[in-house]
């Protein structure tokens, strides 16, 4: 279950961004550090976005699982992706909140 909502939240991501004149370069970019879900572009700009997905709110909304430790591995990821390059780039979540059949989608834009 967890996998499949995991994947639909990534999949509405898409198309939530995308609707928003993202273009998207990859998605599950695996380095050694762990995995950047989103890779996008607007404006020039790079975007880095975490993907968080949940069916209730009982334990918190996605957002509050992006925490110090998962952050360190997300900026190590992007210097993975980047290789010493100079891009300007912002990260990003997308909290996104499953209620029925519906969901509710907050993106939190530049998170430093």
């Amino acid at each position: 279950m967890f996998r499949s909502l995991g994947k639909e939240g990534e999949d509405l991501a898409t198309k939530y961004l995308i609707s928003r004149g993202f273009k998207i370069l990859e998605r599950n970019f695996r380095t050694p550090f762990g995995e950047i879900d989103i890779i996008a572009v607007k404006d020039g700009k790079l975007h880095f976005i975490e993907v968080k997905t949940r069916s209730s709110e009982n334990f918190g909304r996605g957002a509050e699982a992006v925490d110090k430790r998962k952050l360190s591995h997300i900026v190590s990821s992007i210097n993975f992706y980047l290789k010493g390059r100079n891009f300007d780039y912002e990260i990003g979540i997308l909290d996104i909140l499953k209620v029925g059949n519906d969901f509710e989608i907050n993106y939190i834009r530049d998170i430093f």
